[in-house]
């Protein structure tokens, strides 16, 4: 089997190719042109290589240099038919850039020119890392068929592309009944685990805890979720070879959107969440709540229903977060962090 994963060097897509090459998937990595964090899909390479020399046959990395401009012309770089699409490729997904609707909108226009790519080469199913910013601020359970009412620009283009996405997909097998495209949109929640970016909230705690420094915050009074991102590339493989959702043919409706995220009984105050960090790090440093001002957008709460990609799939979340904190600990111990 061969895969696309574009955004192949972010946080999320590292881990996925690590996935994919595990069941022996060709993975086709698609880069900016001179990149320079290609270097982590070279470590990722050599954990491979290792396994195949103790006697597991590895699947390969196969690096292809577009923008993401350009992806609809990818298929003349790819020699071979990919049978699986993985789209995490996302210009300005930092906090200042979610609130530039120039940037975010011409995402969603690169977006579709991805999806056009994958049905030029062939692609059966193509899965789209969507956010749970395209619902907006909520306070109640958030659940798939839930109407969108994204606040951030960043939402507002997920959202919009799923739109479009969905309309191009049915009036592609309009003029081609034979044409086989899936279309999976995974509205993502918060994700953490080894090789985060270094400023997101996780990586700032543990930093912080560890150094014996004090944590300055909002309230953080809100509800969250927090999914450990070997869960989460369990779910996008689990969703990229299962059969078909029933009756799911492209047409717009809400059977092709998937909640990725932990147990609604993960889902507490995000303060419970930092002080779980506090612990883990042997009780270090301090916090003062309120010393922040609230986001401007509103105070979001994460509050997701993952009822159905479980029924669906069979797929459940198994590393709890303090199972999660502790992998990330031992990470930092291992390449030399003095901890405790």
């Amino acid at each position: 089997m061969n895969a696309v994963v574009t955004g192949a060097t972010s946080f999320i897509g590292t881990h996925l190719i690590r996935r994919l090459l595990k069941e022996g998937v060709h993975v086709y990595a698609v880069i900016r042109p001179g990149s320079s964090n290609k270097k982590a899909l070279d470590t990722v390479a050599e954990e491979s290589e290792r396994e195949k020399q103790n006697g597991q046959q590895a699947a390969r990395i196969h690096v292809i240099e577009s923008e993401l401009s350009q992806l609809d012309a990818l298929d003349e770089k790819i020699p071979k038919p990919c049978h699986l699409y993985f789209h995490l490729g996302w210009d300005g997904s930092g906090s200042d850039n979610r609130k530039k609707g120039d940037v975010q909108h011409q995402n969603a226009v690169y977006a579709l020119r991805a999806l056009e790519g994958a049905r030029k080469s062939g692609c059966s199913r193509f899965l789209f890392s969507g956010s749970q910013a395209e619902y907006g601020i909520c306070q109640s359970l958030m659940t798939e068929d839930r109407e969108c009412r994204p606040v951030s620009e960043y939402g507002k283009a997920k959202a919009f592309f799923y739109r479009q996405a969905v309309d191009s997909i049915a009036r592609w097998k309009k003029e081609d009944p034979k044409l086989e495209l899936e279309f999976i949109h995974t509205r993502i929640f918060s994700i953490y685990g080894p090789g985060d970016h270094p400023g997101s909230l996780v990586e700032t705690c543990l930093d912080t805890f560890l150094r014996g420094e004090t944590m300055k915050l909002g309230a953080c009074t809100q509800q969250w979720n927090f999914l450990y991102i070997e869960d989460l590339v369990e779910a996008l493989w689990t969703l990229a070879v299962c059969e078909a959702p029933a009756g799911y043919r492209g047409e717009p409706g809400e059977d092709g959107i998937y909640n990725l995220a932990a147990d609604r009984d993960a889902t507490m105050p995000l303060s419970a969440y930092v002080e779980t960090m506090r612990k883990l790090c042997g009780g270090r440093g301090s916090c003062v709540y309120g010393a922040l001002p609230p986001n401007a957008e509103g105070q979001a709460n994460l509050i997701p229903d993952i009822e159905k990609i479980k029924r669906k799939t069979g797929w459940n979340p198994r590393i709890s977060f303090e199972e999660g904190i502790g992998r990330i600990l031992e990470t930092e111990k291992k390449a030399g962090r003095e901890l405790l």
